[in-house]
């Protein structure tokens, strides 16, 4: 399962703070968790053929390898705290994939 996160900062949210806080906090709790492959975090640079602003500032990309232990992983004390100061500072979509293969 590949999982992403698109999401712009809360007015307010200071865009400095946010990125010590998803090198120090998010990003090494999430990768360190048993279900998740991979977890990483990208900005937003643009829109391919155009000069408008992307609709997202940032975007996550998680690989789960197994959808019920994330389950699992995501409600531990630590994860819960992790995803309140998460939600603090962002408004998030998240969206379940399944890759199409020909």
């Amino acid at each position: 399962m590949r999982i992403f996160a698109l999401f712009n900062l809360k007015p307010g949210v200071d865009p400095q703070a946010y990125l010590e806080w998803a090198r120090t906090v998010d990003l090494p709790t999430a990768n360190g968790l048993p279900s998740v492959d991979s977890f990483r975090l990208f900005a937003a640079t643009g829109l391919l053929g155009s000069d408008a602003t992307p609709p997202y500032s940032h975007i996550e990309v998680l690989d789960i390898n197994d959808m019920d232990q994330f389950g699992r992983d995501v409600a531990t004390e630590a994860m819960q705290a992790v995803a309140a100061a998460f939600g603090e500072m962002v408004d998030v979509t998240f969206i379940t994939t399944q890759e199409i293969t020909a």
